[in-house]
Parts: structure tokens; C-alpha cells; sequence
């Protein structure tokens, strides 16, 4: 079909990605899905090994340009893992990929952060994530895990925050807006997915869930309402915003940061 733009969806068999994926095969566009099983690309993102193999797959699939790219897969896990997929793994994604936008007319990349991204983090964890130090930050991973549970906590939201800070730190680049792509983020609150599914159910979880993700305007999220963000971010329609967190979380950041916070 003439005109019909090329997008790479990592964690595209569950969740958002799903919902996105979805979406855009809907509206006639091809999409190439990456996850560790049931999509067109089958890899491992937390290891090096997958991450060359995605890149040496998506780009025999897509035989020619790619023209956008939604690095979406990650974990809510607290452990070492998580900071592979979401930092680690979400930076290969796109740096892997983007000679293959090269050659779009509008290519555009959209990441997956979280409103954990201004939560409380590990430091220590963030600088090595951003130093590209993975052993380094596995090992600080490891012992916040080693350190008690809610210093495990800290990890996801330590991965959020360095991703973020990752995609506005090379938006304005010439790797990136430079060549004429916008890269962006989404800022997800809670969202009905299977990653969130052991704390929405249950009335301990959502009882915690209140408390650190409040969101006044109708309350949990669903995958497709965030996956019409990233679509409009990933079209060629965004032709000036780049280097955005744009948070869709129900309120939650208004109500946690205030009026001040920009």
C-alpha cells in the first residue's frame, strides 16, 4: 500500500504494545512486533545477544527504511532483570535501529517511561544506567535486592528515570533531531495491563496503588488510551515534539509535583 509507514513495537505481545500494535495494523499501517514469544521477531532484549539479534531480524523483515520505532517492552519486577530490559534494552532498541529510519521521510521514536520516573530513585543505580555501565548497574541492582524489599522497589523507577533522562539528553543531538527525528516519551500512571495485574486486583494493591499513583480522572488507565499517544508520536503528523515526557497518568503528576512542577 502506498504511503503505509513501518513501525517497530518491542513488548509488543501483551499490553501496551499489544494495544499499539493493534492499532496501528487497524489503520492499515505494517507493523514489525518484537517480544519473547507470539510476535514477528522473537528476542531477548535483557541481553546483548538478543539485542543484536532483534536488529539483524527486524531489519531483514522490513527490507528497506523503518519509520518509526516504540521501544516499549519492559518489567515492573524488582530485580536485576528489569534494569536490562528498561534501560538497557529500550537504548539498544533504538540506537540499533536507527539507521534503518534513515532512509523514512518522517521517521519519529517513542519510548515507554512511567510517572515513576519522578519517584524516588537509587542515584547510584541512576549514574551507572546513564555512565552505559551494565555490569555496574546490575551489580547496584543486585544490591538494592540484597538490601530489603523496599529498596528493591527503587529499581523501576530508577530505570524510568534514567530513560527519560537518556531520551532528553539525545533528542536535541544530530544523531536525532538533527537528522529530522523526533524523539518523545510517554509517562504512563497505572495502567489495566498483565505487568499490573498483581496489585490491581487485589484491595491491598490498589488500597498502595492509591497512595503512589493517585489518579483523580477516572482512575486506572487502559493499553489502548496510552497507545493513541504513542500512534500521534510516532506519526508523521509530530513534526515539532521531541525530547517530551507527556504523561498520561490520570492527574497523578499534578497531584504529586503541584503546580510548579514543569
Amino acid at each position: 500500500m502506498a504511503g503505509t509507514r513501518t513501525t517497530v513495537v518491542t513488548g509488543a505481545a501483551s499490553g501496551i504494545g499489544a494495544a499499539t500494535a493493534r492499532l496501528l495494523t487497524a489503520r492499515g499501517e505494517r507493523v514489525i512486533g518484537v517480544d519473547l514469544a507470539g510476535s514477528d521477531v522473537v528476542a531477548d532484549l535483557s541481553t546483548p545477544e538478543g539485542r543484536a539479534s532483534m536488529v539483524d531480524a527486524v531489519a531483514r523483515l522490513a527490507d528497506g527504511p523503518i519509520d518509526a520505532v516504540v521501544a516499549n517492552a519492559g518489567s515492573a519486577a524488582p530485580a536485576p532483570l528489569t534494569v536490562s530490559i528498561n534501560y538497557f534494552g529500550a537504548v539498544a532498541t533504538l540506537e540499533g535501529l536507527l539507521p534503518l529510519m534513515a532512509g523514512s521521510n518522517a521517521p519519529r521514536a517513542v519510548v515507554t517511561s512511567s510517572m515513576a520516573s519522578f519517584q524516588p530513585n537509587d542515584e547510584q543505580l541512576v549514574a551507572a544506567m546513564l555512565d552505559g555501565d551494565e555490569p555496574a548497574a546490575l551489580a547496584r541492582a543486585q544490591a538494592l535486592v540484597d538490601a530489603g524489599e523496599e529498596s528493591a522497589q527503587l529499581i523501576y523507577g530508577s530505570t524510568k528515570n534514567a530513560l527519560s533522562r537518556w531520551m532528553r539528553t539525545v533528542a536535541p543531538t544530530d544523531d536525532w533531531a538533527g537528522a529530522g527525528i523526533p524523539i518523545n516519551a510517554v509517562g504512563p500512571g497505572v495502567i489495566e495491563t498483565p505487568m499490573t495485574a498483581g496489585y490491581t486486583s487485589t484491595e491491598e494493591g490498589r488500597a498502595m496503588l492509591a497512595q503512589m499513583v493517585p489518579m483523580p480522572l477516572g482512575g486506572y488507565g487502559q493499553p489502548e488510551e496510552v497507545a493513541e499517544l504513542i500512534i500521534w508520536l510516532a506519526s508523521a503528523a509530530n513534526s515539532k515534539a521531541t525530547g517530551q515526557v507527556v504523561f498520561i497518568d490520570g492527574g497523578s503528576d499534578a497531584v504529586l509535583r503541584g503546580p510548579t512542577a514543569f
